[in-house]
């Protein structure tokens, strides 16, 4: 399988597989510490802070042009490369970093299904010598349509044909637990923990298709909508969008700043 073809889902095999082809990259951004301990043959490590930027207290920006395009080009991908990332968390980091991906215009990526525990649990090899970055030139062009900011979901607070998907526990949403000036959730958001769309009995994989199509559906998360996900700085909301994605859903966004944004702006609406 060329590279160009593989899923945006990806198991454990089919990495095993692609090893030979020059343009996959496989990013590791679990902590250094467990880096260095074990980790992919060939994954180059990134820190996962790396790929966030903040405002205080907002948090969990996207970092600006010149940032992103340092940085991806010293991680060494290009027009041509196909990024694999994975993490030891259920892959809120991974599906982060896929997504800043595809914002800076990047298309060619996969999130490894499960992550380091399927690739670790079901006997694949594992090394601990840190591997150096090969540097290549990464040309970034932003990608807007992957976006939602404050105003513009301001805007569909009332549009039928919109809806909020916040991947935060129920606690947070129901305003229990605050980690902003105000509590609550955004108008109208449809709550779904983004930890329900993990399996943990399959290594800490996507759920199958017909069990998250039987989780969203009831909530009116249907593919002929659009729909923003977001949480507190949409780290477990990446995660969402990418099961979104997966499932074949046309019109996502990913709201950056998330709760830590609206949350603290006094000005926006609150339920």
């Amino acid at each position: 399988m060329e590279t160009n073809k593989l899923p945006l889902v990806i198991e454990p095999d089919i990495v095993e597989d692609s090893y030979s082809y020059d343009n996959l990259l496989i990013v590791d951004l679990n902590k250094a510490e467990t880096y260095l301990k074990m980790h992919i043959p060939g994954a180059v490590h990134l820190d996962y802070l790396r790929i966030i930027a903040g405002n205080k207290p907002v948090m969990g920006l996207v970092p600006d042009d010149a940032v992103l395009t340092s940085l991806f080009s010293a991680l060494g991908i290009d027009a041509d490369t196909h990024v694999v990332a994975y993490d030891d968390e259920g892959g809120g980091r991974a599906a982060r970093l896929c997504w800043t991906l595809e914002v800076a215009g990047h298309q060619h990526y996969s999130l490894l299904n499960g992550g380091l525990h399927s690739w670790a649990n079901e006997g694949h090899s594992t090394e601990a010598t840190p591997i150096p970055a090969t540097a290549k030139t990464f040309q970034l062009a932003r990608n807007p349509e992957a976006v939602a900011d404050s105003a513009y979901i301001s805007q569909q607070l009332n549009n039928k044909d919109c809806r909020l998907l916040d991947a935060r526990s129920p606690d947070e949403y129901n305003g229990i637990k605050k980690f902003a000036a105000r509590a609550g959730h955004i108008p109208g958001a449809i709550n779904m923990n983004w930890t329900e769309a993990i399996d943990t009995g399959r290594n800490m994989r996507f759920k199958s298709d017909d069990e998250l199509l039987a989780l969203l559906t009831p909530l009116g998360i249907t593919q002929d909508k659009e729909i923003i996900t977001y949480c507190q700085t949409h780290h477990r909301s990446a995660h969402s969008y990418m099961v979104l994605k997966h499932l074949g859903y046309e019109r996502i966004k990913g709201y950056p700043g998330s709760w830590s944004d609206w949350g603290n702006n006094p000005d926006l609406p609150v339920e």
